[in-house]
């Protein structure tokens, strides 16, 4: 797959160095969103939400990883538009890539490995290749209908 090198806003919202932002980098990219309204919203969500078994109370912050799996996160995805299309499951194996023609074309944020990507019309869209040379597993993505 093509790649575009960008931050996503990062830079431009007075962010420097480097920090685990890649989902709020990937909805920023993919929304067209300013990244400091989508680094608000996930910073809120993360901050906000219960102590688990596995996870303590979380500082106000998107920059440390943002956890996918919780509601909060489902629902802010479902309030800008977006869809979950699980493309693995139990027992199932690696059956799409990041790699041309195994995703959809639209607007995406795909979930990889400990990682979130945009991709666009088949071109992903991040700060680094994070493809491993069309290796790379796709666990599932959040799409936009179209005319959404």
């Amino acid at each position: 797959m093509r790649v575009v090198i960008t931050d996503g806003g990062r830079a431009a919202a007075g962010y420097k160095g480097t920090a685990g932002d890649c989902v709020c980098r990937a909805i920023a990219i993919a929304t067209g969103l300013p990244y400091q309204r989508v680094y608000t919203a996930l910073a809120v969500g993360t901050g906000t939400q219960r102590r688990s078994k596995r996870t303590g109370k979380r500082g106000f912050t998107a920059g440390e990883g943002i956890n996918t799996k919780r509601q909060w996160f489902t629902n802010y995805m479902h309030q800008l538009g977006f869809v979950w299309t699980p493309t693995m499951g139990i027992g199932t194996g690696c059956t799409v890539h990041l790699r041309d023609g195994e995703l959809p074309n639209g607007r995406l944020v795909v979930s990889v490995s400990k990682h979130a990507t945009a991709v666009i019309d088949g071109v992903i869209h991040d700060a680094f290749d994070p493809s491993r040379g069309g290796n790379r597993c796709v666990y599932g993505y959040w799409s936009l209908p179209p005319g959404a």
